[in-house]
Protein backbone atom coordinates (compact mmCIF):
# COMPACT_ATOMS: atom_id res chain seq x y z
CA UNK A 1 0.00 0.00 0.00
CA UNK A 2 1.20 3.39 -0.66
CA UNK A 3 1.47 6.22 2.13
CA UNK A 4 -1.40 7.75 1.03
CA UNK A 5 -3.63 4.36 1.01
CA UNK A 6 -2.09 3.71 4.24
CA UNK A 7 -3.38 6.58 5.95
CA UNK A 8 -7.16 6.52 3.96
CA UNK A 9 -7.20 2.88 5.44
CA UNK A 10 -6.38 3.48 9.11
CA UNK A 11 -8.53 6.95 8.81
CA UNK A 12 -11.26 4.43 7.56
CA UNK A 13 -10.88 2.19 10.45
CA UNK A 14 -10.33 4.92 13.06
CA UNK A 15 -14.19 5.77 12.11
CA UNK A 16 -15.58 3.07 12.50
CA UNK A 17 -13.89 2.17 16.53
CA UNK A 18 -16.29 3.60 18.67
CA UNK A 19 -15.24 4.42 22.70
CA UNK A 20 -16.94 1.52 23.62
CA UNK A 21 -14.39 -0.82 21.66
CA UNK A 22 -11.58 0.38 23.51
CA UNK A 23 -12.84 2.08 26.79
CA UNK A 24 -12.09 0.43 30.39
CA UNK A 25 -15.29 -0.44 31.96
CA UNK A 26 -16.30 0.26 35.55
CA UNK A 27 -13.42 2.53 36.34
CA UNK A 28 -11.99 3.25 39.50
CA UNK A 29 -13.52 6.67 40.36
CA UNK A 30 -13.47 9.11 43.30
CA UNK A 31 -15.96 10.54 45.58
CA UNK A 32 -15.93 14.41 47.01
CA UNK A 33 -15.28 13.76 50.33
CA UNK A 34 -12.10 11.06 49.70
CA UNK A 35 -9.35 11.88 51.41
CA UNK A 36 -6.69 12.91 49.58
CA UNK A 37 -4.16 10.16 50.96
CA UNK A 38 -6.97 7.36 49.64
CA UNK A 39 -6.41 8.65 45.98
CA UNK A 40 -3.09 8.90 46.17
CA UNK A 41 -2.69 5.02 47.45
CA UNK A 42 -5.32 4.45 44.48
CA UNK A 43 -3.23 6.26 41.77
CA UNK A 44 -0.23 4.67 42.95
CA UNK A 45 -1.26 0.84 44.03
CA UNK A 46 -3.26 0.61 40.64
CA UNK A 47 -0.59 2.51 38.06
CA UNK A 48 -3.54 5.20 37.19
CA UNK A 49 -3.03 9.07 36.30
CA UNK A 50 -6.05 10.43 37.35
CA UNK A 51 -9.56 9.33 38.95
CA UNK A 52 -13.50 10.71 38.01
CA UNK A 53 -15.00 11.79 40.66
CA UNK A 54 -18.65 11.15 41.05
CA UNK A 55 -21.82 11.49 43.34
CA UNK A 56 -23.65 9.39 44.97
CA UNK A 57 -25.67 8.53 41.55
CA UNK A 58 -22.79 7.70 39.85
CA UNK A 59 -22.71 11.19 38.29
CA UNK A 60 -19.61 12.47 36.81
CA UNK A 61 -19.10 15.82 38.66
CA UNK A 62 -15.38 16.19 38.21
CA UNK A 63 -11.94 14.62 37.88
CA UNK A 64 -8.92 14.18 40.07
CA UNK A 65 -4.82 14.05 38.59
CA UNK A 66 -1.42 13.71 39.79
CA UNK A 67 -1.50 17.62 38.14
CA UNK A 68 -4.24 18.34 41.18
CA UNK A 69 -2.44 16.05 43.56
CA UNK A 70 1.17 17.81 42.72
CA UNK A 71 0.30 21.05 44.98
CA UNK A 72 0.44 18.89 47.89
CA UNK A 73 4.08 18.35 47.28
CA UNK A 74 5.21 21.46 45.70
CA UNK A 75 3.53 24.02 47.46
CA UNK A 76 2.38 26.93 46.12
CA UNK A 77 4.59 30.27 45.55
CA UNK A 78 3.33 33.84 45.95
CA UNK A 79 2.59 35.49 43.29
CA UNK A 80 4.64 38.43 41.74
CA UNK A 81 3.49 41.79 42.40
CA UNK A 82 5.09 45.73 42.67
CA UNK A 83 4.37 48.32 44.98
CA UNK A 84 3.14 51.86 43.39
CA UNK A 85 1.40 54.20 45.33
CA UNK A 86 1.00 52.79 48.15
CA UNK A 87 -0.91 50.07 45.96
CA UNK A 88 -0.22 46.30 45.39
CA UNK A 89 -0.31 45.59 41.94
CA UNK A 90 -0.08 41.73 41.27
CA UNK A 91 1.73 40.83 37.78
CA UNK A 92 -0.20 37.77 37.84
CA UNK A 93 -3.97 37.03 38.56
CA UNK A 94 -3.92 36.57 42.29
CA UNK A 95 -7.07 34.59 41.71
CA UNK A 96 -4.95 31.76 40.01
CA UNK A 97 -2.79 32.12 43.25
CA UNK A 98 -5.82 31.56 45.94
CA UNK A 99 -7.04 28.60 43.61
CA UNK A 100 -3.46 26.96 43.35
CA UNK A 101 -3.50 27.78 47.92
CA UNK A 102 -6.52 26.08 48.21
CA UNK A 103 -5.47 23.24 46.27
CA UNK A 104 -2.21 22.86 48.37
CA UNK A 105 -3.99 23.13 51.52
CA UNK A 106 -6.93 20.61 50.31
CA UNK A 107 -7.56 17.40 51.98
CA UNK A 108 -10.49 16.04 50.52
CA UNK A 109 -10.96 15.41 46.64
CA UNK A 110 -13.67 18.09 46.86
CA UNK A 111 -10.77 20.68 47.39
CA UNK A 112 -8.67 20.13 44.59
CA UNK A 113 -10.83 18.16 42.12
CA UNK A 114 -11.36 20.00 38.59
CA UNK A 115 -14.60 20.53 38.36
CA UNK A 116 -15.35 21.29 34.95
CA UNK A 117 -14.95 17.66 33.56
CA UNK A 118 -15.13 16.74 29.72
CA UNK A 119 -16.75 13.61 28.78
CA UNK A 120 -17.73 11.74 26.20
CA UNK A 121 -21.00 8.83 25.52
CA UNK A 122 -19.77 5.56 24.48
CA UNK A 123 -21.26 5.64 21.00
CA UNK A 124 -18.58 8.67 19.68
CA UNK A 125 -15.72 7.30 17.33
CA UNK A 126 -12.08 6.76 18.89
CA UNK A 127 -11.02 9.41 16.43
CA UNK A 128 -13.67 12.01 17.87
CA UNK A 129 -12.35 10.81 21.58
CA UNK A 130 -8.54 11.34 20.46
CA UNK A 131 -9.90 14.60 18.93
CA UNK A 132 -11.51 16.17 22.28
CA UNK A 133 -8.51 14.98 24.44
CA UNK A 134 -5.86 16.66 22.23
CA UNK A 135 -8.05 19.93 21.66
CA UNK A 136 -8.79 20.08 25.05
CA UNK A 137 -5.21 19.24 26.51
CA UNK A 138 -6.48 16.30 28.50
CA UNK A 139 -5.20 12.59 29.13
CA UNK A 140 -8.78 10.71 29.64
CA UNK A 141 -12.23 11.01 28.84
CA UNK A 142 -14.96 9.48 31.55
CA UNK A 143 -17.46 7.76 29.60
CA UNK A 144 -21.07 8.20 30.22
CA UNK A 145 -24.26 7.55 29.53
CA UNK A 146 -27.63 9.64 28.83
CA UNK A 147 -27.31 10.26 32.39
CA UNK A 148 -24.31 11.27 32.86
CA UNK A 149 -23.52 8.13 34.96
CA UNK A 150 -20.28 6.51 34.27
CA UNK A 151 -19.78 3.68 32.53
CA UNK A 152 -16.16 3.75 31.47
CA UNK A 153 -12.91 5.45 30.83
CA UNK A 154 -10.85 6.13 27.82
CA UNK A 155 -7.14 7.63 28.08
CA UNK A 156 -4.61 8.86 25.42
CA UNK A 157 -2.82 5.08 26.27
CA UNK A 158 -6.00 3.48 24.98
CA UNK A 159 -5.89 5.36 21.56
CA UNK A 160 -2.25 4.43 21.23
CA UNK A 161 -3.13 0.98 22.05
CA UNK A 162 -5.81 0.52 19.38
CA UNK A 163 -3.54 2.69 16.67
CA UNK A 164 -1.16 -0.15 17.75
CA UNK A 165 -3.38 -3.39 17.32
CA UNK A 166 -4.76 -1.73 13.90
CA UNK A 167 -0.71 -0.96 12.68
CA UNK A 168 0.16 -4.72 13.85
CA UNK A 169 -3.11 -6.22 11.57
CA UNK A 170 -2.30 -3.82 9.00
CA UNK A 171 1.46 -5.30 8.82
CA UNK A 172 0.51 -9.16 9.07
CA UNK A 173 -1.75 -8.37 6.26
CA UNK A 174 1.30 -6.87 3.78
Amino acid sequence: MTTTATTLHRTAVHVSRKVADVMTCNPRTATPEMSLDTVILTLAQHHLSGLPVVNERSEVIGMVSESDLMWQESGVTPPPYMMFLDSVIYLKNPLTHDRDLHKALGRTVAEVMTDHTVTISDDKTLAEAARVMHDRRIHRLPVVNAHNQIIGIITQGDVIQAMAKELAASNLGT
